[in-house]
């Protein structure tokens, strides 16, 4: 599905990214751990184009989208919720939710509903402006906004932060369902080990902007959590 090769990114003059590879298979959901400032951030954002390379690829079913446009990219099915989740607080829930289908020329009022199925709690709230809404509400709107778009892919960029836990639980609920309802790869970062874990059945580990450990969720040991999760 996703196919990293060798990439290296750059934030100004700084380097984050230093030749990471891996896939990404249809079906996945997989966690990408580690402190802050190891490049978790930096690396979802080249996936999705925010970030150009300077060396490597990344190929999505077999297409080669290194230069291809952040639009085009979600126009392929690549969907992302970025940290902080960046809704348009002077828009309504429902105006917020329709831009995220705009440029997709789907069935945008039957996925509309779909999608509030999972978040009936912003059905309430349609005609509210999104500033106004809680936290964990603007979260899933986040959540719902890119799945407007029908993605084949959706990547999370720590989701719980700044979130109720009770919300959290819902949150990891709400996507374990879309995944199986949808057939929607999830991939996350997250710092919080507990709610990534609900989720994901893989993880990956970075540190100076490296891949240090991968397998799957069963394998994460606490030698592997205290060497690159602790502070």
């Amino acid at each position: 599905m996703l196919k990293v090769r060798d990439i290296k990114v750059n934030y100004g003059k700084s380097k984050i990214i230093n030749g990471m590879s891996f896939d990404i298979h249809t079906g996945d959901k997989l966690v990408i751990i580690g402190r802050n400032g190891v490049g978790k951030t930096t690396l979802l954002k080249s996936v999705v184009g925010l970030l150009p390379l300077v060396q490597g690829s990344i190929d999505f079913f077999d297409q080669d989208i290194s230069t291809t446009s952040t639009h085009d990219r979600s126009r392929l099915g690549i969907a992302y919720v970025p940290q902080g989740r960046e809704i348009i607080p002077y828009l309504t829930v429902e105006e917020n939710l329709e831009l995220g289908g705009y440029a997709h020329r789907n069935n945008s009022d039957d996925l509309k509903q779909k999608v509030l199925t999972y978040f009936p709690a912003l059905r309430e709230h349609l005609k509210r402006k999104g500033g106004v809404l809680s936290g964990g509400q603007q979260q899933q709107l986040a959540i719902g906004r890119a799945l407007m778009s029908s993605p084949k892919i959706l990547l999370l960029d720590e989701p719980t932060e700044g979130i109720q836990p009770n919300i959290v639980a819902e949150i990891a609920n709400i996507l374990n369902r879309i995944r199986e309802e949808m057939s929607i790869t999830i991939v996350i970062v997250e710092q919080n080990l507990k709610f990534a874990l609900k989720i994901a059945e893989k993880f990956i580990v970075i540190q100076k902007g490296e891949i240090v450990v991968q397998g799957k969720t069963n394998e994460l040991s606490q030698e592997i959590i205290n060497s690159y999760l602790t502070i």
